[in-house]
């Protein structure tokens, strides 16, 4: 199982330099990823409940020139608030950018407000975010159009560059069977979030059903409580291995102790094998 790093990013007064060191630092421990949270505009400060500081975007981009193995990843990034055609450009510059090494993790969203503010439609944010990943996926594709759906068409004169060596991996995060369905449809990789490693075995014997067999699935998890022992973190970890999951994002808590826990994690597991 892969074992992956959720960056803090939920400070305005943590300077960038903090995230840049602690991505060097995760690749450097052996760590498989770095991912970023995405908020535009939340009705309320950032902090537990709201994370994206810094833009996921333009911050990993940042983050491909001073890494060299990590995946680097948006979990995840609210996608109806995106345009899909600015996205499929941008996920395929940080690609070249990155030499392959970016996934676009994606959601539906859940907070109202922020797409009230944006002039975005909450209802139907579902069927826009099925659609911008196909769109996304033919221009990562093709190159060209023509293309039709609900929401853009284009004909064949439309070119589109630059052309990813590989379409971009989608990574759908959620639990819901609209999100399970969703990763079937048109993910790679499926993350749970918020479930134990029980739940998420049973949701990914749901995933299978909907005929996500070939996704590769996995879960976040955290340990921000250094009262909690290394020992049982490392027990956590190892159940989520057993449950079946193919990757799992750790968060680590605020940036003050976020190395001391994720160096503690890292040695710990190496010296459970």
């Amino acid at each position: 199982m892969q074992l992956h790093v959720v960056l803090p990013d939920e400070s305005p007064d943590m300077p960038v330099s903090e995230l840049t060191e602690l991505a060097k630092e995760a690749e450097n421990l052996g760590y498989s990823g770095i991912w970023l949270p995405d908020h535009l505009l939340p009705p309320g400060d950032y902090g537990p409940r709201y994370g994206g500081v810094y833009e996921p975007l333009v911050t990993l981009a940042h983050l491909a020139a001073v890494t060299s193995r990590v995946t680097l990843g948006t979990s995840v990034l609210v996608l109806p608030l995106r345009d899909p055609l600015l996205l499929a450009k941008q996920s395929a510059t940080l690609a070249h950018l990155s030499g392959d090494r970016f996934v676009l993790g994606v959601g539906a969203g859940w907070e109202g407000y922020e797409f009230d503010a944006a002039g975005a439609d909450f209802a139907g944010r579902g069927a826009r975010t099925t659609a911008a990943l196909r769109l996304i996926r033919h221009l990562h594709t093709h190159g060209a159009g023509p293309y039709r759906d609900a929401f853009h068409s284009f004909d064949g004169r439309a070119v589109f560059a630059p052309v990813p060596r590989r379409p971009v991996p989608f990574l759908i995060g959620g639990n819901s069977d609209a999100a399970l369905r969703r990763a079937a449809r048109a993910g790679d990789i499926w993350q749970s979030v918020h479930i134990s490693s029980r739940e998420f075995a049973e949701r990914r014997a749901r995933l299978r059903e909907l005929g996500g067999g070939h996704v590769s699935a996995g879960g976040r998890e955290s340990w921000t409580d250094e009262s909690v022992p290394v020992a049982e973190v490392v027990r956590l970890v190892r159940a989520w291995e057993a449950a079946g999951a193919e990757h799992l994002a750790l968060f680590f808590g605020p940036v003050a102790g976020f190395s001391r826990r994720m160096r503690a994690l890292a040695q710990g597991l190496t010296a459970c094998v």
